[in-house]
Parts: structure tokens; C-alpha cells; sequence
């Protein structure tokens, strides 16, 4: 498995990312930066990138982080891995990635529930279409909503 078409991001959208864009113009949100993550295929490694951001935000001392993940399959390891290294230092967590009909993630944990899909198919499929499942600004309004729920429920302070 992998990335196909429908879940690839053109060039525009990353120039234009709507949860960069979303998040940055709350009020009530301290926005404080993009942190860029690779897959790496050595699971020594998968759990390093995990455990290193979430250093980066705890002495960033972040209360809140969405992280999103435009693949699927073996990229499930470290996507949930990562939200529970950031979950485990306190900070409230929350997903954005392409679910669809799938057979769900491949690796699952207390986690998975604040993750939401950005599957727009009406099939639920990967499709041919470039750019149909990737994130957009509705998904974007989804995830801030969820993790400022979140925050509260965790004890979280926001502005």
C-alpha cells in the first residue's frame, strides 16, 4: 500500500495548506509551527521520530497538536505511535488522515478515537482523482474544533 492519487497534495495545497491556515487565524489558538516527519522503515527508527517530537513540543511547552499523515498501512506505526508519545507527555492530541473503507489502522491504541478520516469518495476508496481525499478546510475546522474539546477535557488551557 501507499499513497495514491486521490490522497497526494498538489504543490498549491501546500502553499495554501488549510489547517496551517485555519489554525493560525483562530484567536483562541497559540499557533506556534509546522513539524515535518518522515516514515522511516527501521522500527528502531519509527519509534525515534515519534518520541523526538514529542520532545520538540513539550519543550515547546505546547498544550495542543494536530498531527496528519497522508498515507496509510505500514505509515500507521508510526503515526500512532507518535500521537502517544505526544499524548503520554500530557499534551492533548488529535488526527487527521485518510481512513475510507479500509480495513481501519494497522496498529490501534486510545488514540485512534480522536483521529478523524478525510476520505471524501463517496465510495470510500482511494481513487484516481488527484487531490479528492486530501485534507481540506472543512477537515481542517473539524480537527481545531476536536483538539479545543479535547484541551478542555484534558485540562488544557487555551487564549
Amino acid at each position: 500500500m501507499g499513497i495514491g492519487p486521490s490522497t497526494k497534495e498538489t504543490t498549491m495545497h501546500h502553499f495554501h495548506d488549510p489547517l496551517v491556515r485555519v489554525v493560525s487565524s483562530d484567536p483562541d489558538v497559540d499557533f506556534q509551527g509546522v513539524i515535518l516527519v518522515g516514515t522511516p522503515q527501521d522500527n528502531y527508527l519509527k519509534n525515534l521520530v515519534g518520541r523526538r517530537t514529542a520532545f520538540w513540543l513539550e519543550a515547546m511547552r505546547t498544550n495542543g497538536a494536530i498531527i496528519s499523515a497522508d498515507g496509510w498501512g505500514n505509515s500507521d506505526v508510526d503515526f500512532m505511535n507518535t500521537m502517544t508519545e505526544i499524548g503520554n507527555k500530557g499534551i492533548s492530541i488529535v488526527g487527521l488522515k485518510f481512513i475510507g473503507k479500509q480495513a481501519g489502522f494497522v496498529v490501534e491504541n486510545e488514540h485512534t478515537k480522536f483521529v478523524l478520516d478525510i476520505n471524501k469518495s463517496k465510495s470510500g476508496t482511494e481513487t484516481e482523482v488527484v487531490g479528492e481525499n486530501n485534507l481540506n478546510e472543512k477537515d481542517a475546522h473539524k480537527a481545531l474544533g476536536l483538539l479545543k474539546l479535547k484541551m478542555r477535557k484534558d485540562g488544557q488551557v487555551t487564549k
